[in-house]
């Protein structure tokens, strides 16, 4: 099977001032199509830089990126921007919806760069999206008339509709509540268990818990990377949770 991430020797350095950080320090893993992994770590482990060279925001000092099968570190700025919209989907811990636009408008926006999309399939693919996520009857609602939980349902919808090879979350449950942390995340299990597979970035050891694999970064070096042999369920635990009274 061919991976949908696989990096080697990775290594990014800052200079700061006189000095130079090394924020990563010889990387290497390979994910395939389907996983859901954690990667975790605390401040000042990696892990946002990792992030952002994942996401094809940033490009490594040495070592190889190698997203869908392409060499990422090869391209150039126009066209790694290009293959991000079409391989990745972005979901933030500050959902990062347009705040006077609808939910539906928020999820048509990544398809507004791809000219062979008509404005028909673009609706079509955006309501689709907001249906996979429990959100048809909220898709003319703008984000302040909705909910945490509710606004990151959009960002996943948004961040599924071109359907890329992965979907990319950063700190995805950071602004939510108990309760609705583990409905966004019975819905990352959801979609795990269809076959999407998801990279959470995390410093919550927590998550971990849910996903089927964890990498754990320390110091820019990974310190630890194993499979989950017991994955526990989001919906179980949202359904043992007090339940909210009004």
């Amino acid at each position: 099977m061919k991976d949908i991430i696989r990096i080697e020797n990775l290594c990014r350095d800052f200079v700061v001032g006189s000095e130079t950080v090394h924020a990563l320090r010889g990387v290497s893993f390979s994910i395939q199509p389907g996983e859901f992994v954690t990667i975790m770590g605390t401040s000042g482990s990696g892990k946002s830089t990792l992030l952002n060279v994942l996401g094809c925001l940033d490009i490594p000092t040495s070592g190889e990126y190698y997203l869908d099968g392409m060499p990422v570190r090869e391209m150039g700025k126009n066209d790694r921007a290009s293959y991000r919209n079409l391989k990745i989907g972005f979901i933030f811990q500050s959902y990062n919806l347009l705040p006077k636009t609808t939910a539906l408008e928020n999820v048509e926006l990544p398809l507004l760069y791809n000219p062979s999309v008509s404005k028909r399939v673009r609706r079509e693919k955006a309501l689709s999206a907001l249906k996979a996520v429990g959100l048809e009857n909220r898709v003319n609602h703008r984000s302040n008339q909705m909910s945490g939980g509710q606004q990151q349902r959009v960002a996943i919808a948004r961040a599924m509709v071109n359907d890329p090879v992965i979907l990319l979350a950063d700190e995805a449950t950071g602004n939510l509540d108990t309760r609705t942390s583990y409905e966004i995340l019975a819905l990352f299990q959801r979609l795990h268990a269809e076959g999407r597979t998801i990279i959470f970035v995390t410093h919550n050891p927590e998550i971990a818990e849910f996903s089927s694999r964890n990498i754990l970064l320390r110091d820019g070096r990974v310190v630890e990377d194993k499979i989950n042999s017991r994955i526990g369920s989001a919906r179980q635990v949202l359904e043992s949770l007090p339940k909210e009274s009004n």
